[in-house]
C-alpha cells in the first residue's frame, strides 16, 4: 500500500470495515477488534492512525507487530488469519495495516489466557460488539455442509404476518406472539436465517430479524 493508498482509505473513516488506533492497544482489546472482523465480511485495522484519522505513524512498528501477534496468539480460538504490511510514513515512523479476511473457521472467540470463558464478537457499523446466541448459532450452522429441512406450522404463519405488517422481529417479541419458549423462538428464527428465507440484523442492543429480499 502506498502512502497515497493509505490517505484514501484513512480518507473513508471508521466504519463496518475499518478500524483506526494510534498504536496497538490492551492485548484483549485488539483480540476484539480482529475478531470482530474475522467473524464478519472482513476489515482493516490500522495502527497509527488517531480516531480523528490523522496519520500518525508508530515509532517502533517491530515492537508494534511484536505486541499484536502475542496478543492474537494469546486471545483468539481458534487462531485468526491476518495480513501484514507497514506503510513508512517518514524515516521514523510507520502505519502498520492489518488485513483481517471474512473467516471460514467462524465463529472466533476472545479468550483470557487460563480463563474459561468465550466470547464472539460481532462488527456493527463502527463498534465491535457482542454476538448474540443466535448469531453465534448462524455462524457454526453456515460452517456445515447441511441441507436444511423444516416444515411452515402455525408459529411460521404466524411469524411471516407480523413480518409483513411491522418489517422486523426480534426472538422476544416472536416468542410472544406465537406463544412459545425463548429457545424455541431462537431456533426457528436461525433455521429461517440459514435457509435464507430470513436475515438476522446484528446490533449494539438486540438484533432483529426481517424477511430476505427475493430477486
Amino acid at each position: 500500500m502506498t502512502h497515497q493508498e493509505l490517505q484514501r482509505l484513512v480518507s473513508i473513516g471508521e466504519g463496518q470495515h475499518l478500524e483506526f488506533k494510534r498504536r496497538v492497544p490492551e492485548a484483549g482489546r485488539l483480540a476484539k477488534e480482529v475478531i470482530a472482523f474475522a467473524n464478519g465480511a472482513g476489515g482493516h485495522l490500522l495502527l497509527g492512525i488517531d480516531d480523528s484519522g490523522t496519520i500518525l505513524g508508530v515509532r517502533d512498528a517491530d515492537e508494534e507487530i511484536y505486541s499484536l501477534k502475542v496478543a492474537l496468539d494469546n486471545y483468539c480460538e481458534p487462531k485468526v488469519e491476518i495480513e501484514l504490511e507497514r506503510i513508512q510514513i517518514s524515516r521514523r515512523r510507520d502505519v502498520i495495516s492489518v488485513w483481517v479476511k471474512s473467516s471460514s473457521n467462524k465463529p472466533h472467540y476472545l479468550v483470557e489466557p487460563g480463563g474459561t470463558e468465550r466470547t464472539a464478537y460481532l462488527r456493527v457499523q463502527d463498534k465491535s460488539v457482542v454476538a448474540s446466541r443466535e448469531a453465534v448459532r448462524l455462524m457454526k450452522d453456515r460452517g456445515r455442509e447441511q441441507d436444511v429441512m423444516f416444515e411452515f406450522g402455525d408459529k411460521e404463519h404466524t411469524l411471516m404476518r407480523y413480518l409483513e405488517a411491522y418489517g422486523r422481529i426480534t426472538v422476544d417479541q416472536f416468542a410472544k406472539i406465537a406463544n412459545i419458549s425463548l429457545r424455541s423462538a431462537s431456533r426457528t428464527l436461525v433455521l429461517l436465517a440459514r435457509a435464507d428465507i430470513l436475515i438476522l440484523h446484528p446490533t449494539e442492543n438486540k438484533d432483529y430479524f426481517t424477511v430476505a429480499e427475493r430477486i
